[in-house]
């Protein structure tokens, strides 16, 4: 029988020859870790190669991304459909093997890592996403949820500061499911990381509330093993497991230096590496008896088997909840979902009101919340901004994982990764509300929620200058069209209370992409609309007023601009012009409308047009054309009145009025 540095070794020759073929990747951390994975893959973690989607399967994230022919070596020498074909076309073009781990490109890729620090938040998202299912599922003598979430990261992850906000909350809330391994190996891109990075993190995670296993040998297989059952015998705190490891183990010269951290090894240095670790084999090359001992295919399905039949006898003792669990984590709205949805859009249209956006936001989650269980609420210590609890809204806590609501406190960025985490999990359908200026903070891990394609939904109230006296630090300009260039990402700034709610139930539907929905402070009046318009919301732009015949001029606008622009057509027909007012409250879902369907909208003979939003301009001149104009934001905003700001930019009627009688007199 192969032994265990023999085993770990596959990984590395698997490693460093993929790294050398491309010409490029990292073949530091795989080599430095290998050993550390052999234990906790032939070990201890719980999956099935055959079905990488088992719900009950435990979750392997690794952080260090960079890294990623380690977990490219693991899947394909444990079984998964991950060829050696596949691993030779590492980092190529439409290859499975990027890069940097990706989600949905190869069959057990939990996330996609490679922005450091948040794989580990992800892990923690999941982490959380497995104790609050196990508060609502599990019942006595059925723990039906019960699994794993473990985490490879490394120095960089440890540094950057979204693991920080991560791993407090992780303690918080005393996550005894989580277990991290931190690959210390003293070494990063600029060499020895003792002149840029010498806190006491095993401290550092003491006081955050974690279990530390410190000093752990990642090179001594027993020592590795006995860390894991430790961290596991540990149930009401998350642990870090401290491993001290040589990056690029096994590469005679290079080892311990970061030349092995981010460039191939060369061919004389695999060579040596081979000598030196007794690996006598080919490139790519796996013996069969060391094939035969990682294979976990057939240890897979029976584990998965016996999940199954305790599940099937939870069925039979809760049939209820066993199909509730079941159209869950398999993504499925609620039967009555569209139909009930439906009818509260309908009959806020049948029941004006001006208020907010964001309180039109509340009033959805109100309604939406009683239909959907599988809701995971939060924000980040803005609630009473934001809006974002309803009336049966229940706050989780370190003792209580039962509820729907997570007060994430000051921490924009981990709480939009936690998110992304959550989705990736399955069985919920998390949101999480901040300030649109606020965005800033989390924008990276708004980036992966849209790379990904998960159901992550952002609220982001207070979304103009409109917000008034905080001044220009808290006034958001670029960020509605930021968030509208990325791709993936479904941007809504409704303009009434209606517009809102169907923003609401578009992101709830919407399982290929994350949704920003983009709320006001101020009170917002609400719309007139024929059923016929009604039914256009959804296509993202509509025509909301129409003239008599041809348009002579067209006004474009969004959210609390709208008003602002029907008001002004007012002013215009009373002085004899056509003029149509066109609603755009999701330019991602007007754009994907037929052709027909926007020449409808804004046809092409009508040059004449001018777009209104209190955001940066130039984002306009896609729908105003060239020759229209533009009332928008060319600079940072002030500290004032709402009503003074929007008059000193030009938010006003007059200004739209003459804005529209200037494109007549050209």
């Amino acid at each position: 029988m192969p032994s265990r540095k023999e085993l770990a070794n596959a990984i590395r020759a698997l490693s460093m020859d993929a790294v050398q073929k491309a010409n490029s990747g990292h073949p530091g951390a795989p080599m430095g870790m290998a050993d550390i994975a052999e234990v906790l893959w032939r070990d201890f973690l719980n999956h099935n190669p055959a079905n990488p989607k088992w719900s009950e399967r435990d979750r392997f994230i690794l952080s260090n991304g960079h890294g990623s022919m380690l977990l490219y070596s693991l899947l394909h020498l444990t079984g998964y459909d991950l060829s050696i074909d596949d691993l030779k076309n590492f980092r190529q073009l439409h290859s499975r093997t990027p890069g940097h781990p990706e989600y949905g490109y190869a069959p057990g890729i939990e996330t996609t890592t490679g922005p450091l620090g948040q794989g580990i938040t992800n892990g923690v998202g999941m982490a959380l996403a497995e104790k609050v299912l196990a508060a609502q599922f599990n019942r006595p003598e059925f723990d039906i949820v019960d699994h794993h979430t473990y985490v490879f990261m490394g120095d960089g992850c440890m540094m950057e500061g979204i693991s920080h906000e991560a791993c407090s909350l992780a303690g918080t809330l005393k996550l005894g499911k989580l277990i991290a391994f931190w690959d210390d190996n003293g070494i990063s891109i600029d060499g020895h990381v003792e002149g840029w990075f010498t806190d006491d993190t095993p401290a550092r995670f003491e006081a955050y509330g974690w279990h530390v296993i410190r000093a752990v040998d990642g090179h001594d297989a027993a020592a590795v093993k006995a860390a894991i059952e430790a961290a596991k015998a540990e149930t009401t705190k998350p642990t870090l497991i401290c491993c001290k490891t040589v990056i690029g183990f096994g590469s005679p010269n290079k080892a311990g230096s970061h030349d092995c951290h981010g460039a191939p090894l060369g061919a004389a240095e695999i060579a040596a590496a081979r000598e030196f670790l007794g690996w006598n084999h080919e490139p790519f090359v796996i013996p069969a008896d060391i094939a035969a001992e990682w294979n976990a295919k057939d240890a897979g399905a029976t584990k998965e088997a016996v999940w199954n039949e305790k599940f099937a006898a939870y069925a039979a003792a809760h049939p209820e909840l066993a199909a509730e669990y079941k159209r869950r984590v398999n993504g499925e709205l609620p039967a009555n979902w569209a139909e009930v949805s439906q009818a509260f859009v309908e009959d806020l249209q049948a029941n004006p009101a001006k208020i907010a956006s964001r309180k039109a936001s509340q009033n959805a989650i109100e309604a939406f919340g009683k239909l959907l269980p599988e809701f995971l609420g939060g924000s980040a210590d803005l609630a009473p901004s934001n809006l974002t609890m309803w009336s049966g809204s229940e706050s989780l806590t370190a003792d209580d994982a039962s509820g729907n609501y997570v007060h994430y406190g000051v921490r924009e960025f981990a709480m939009s990764a936690m998110m992304n985490g959550i989705a990736l999990h399955g069985g919920f359908i998390p949101y999480g509300a901040t300030f649109l200026m606020f965005m800033e903070y989390a924008r990276n891990a708004v980036r992966m929620a849209a790379l990904m394609k998960q159901r992550t939904i952002f609220v982001y109230t207070h979304d103009s200058i409109g917000l008034g006296e905080d001044g220009p630090t808290h006034q958001p300009v670029e960020q509605i069209a930021s968030l509208r260039l990325t791709p993936n990402m479904s941007t809504w700034r409704p303009c009434d209370q209606v517009e809102s709610a169907i923003a609401w139930k578009y992101a709830v539907e919407r399982k290929d992409g994350p949704s920003a929905l983009i709320f006001s402070r101020q009170n917002l009046t609400q719309m007139d609309r024929t059923p016929a318009q009604l039914a256009n919301v959804y296509k993202g732009g509509y025509v909301l007023r129409d003239s008599e015949g041809t348009p002579e001029a067209i006004l474009i606008a969004t959210g609390s601009e709208v008003e602002l622009a029907m008001l002004a057509a007012d002013e215009l027909t009373a002085k004899g012009r056509k003029i149509r007012v066109v609603s755009i409250p999701c330019t991602d879902a007007f754009d994907a409308q037929s052709a027909e369907y926007k020449e409808s909208v804004l046809p092409s003979a009508v040059t004449k047009r001018v777009a209104v939003e209190a955001g940066i301009a130039d984002y306009w001149y896609k729908y105003a054309g060239l020759n229209g104009k533009i009332i928008g934001m060319h600079s940072f905003g002030e500290s004032a009145p709402a009503e003074l700001l929007f008059k000193e930019f030009g938010f006003t009627v007059e200004n739209v009025v003459q804005t529209v009688e200037s494109l007549f007199q050209a």
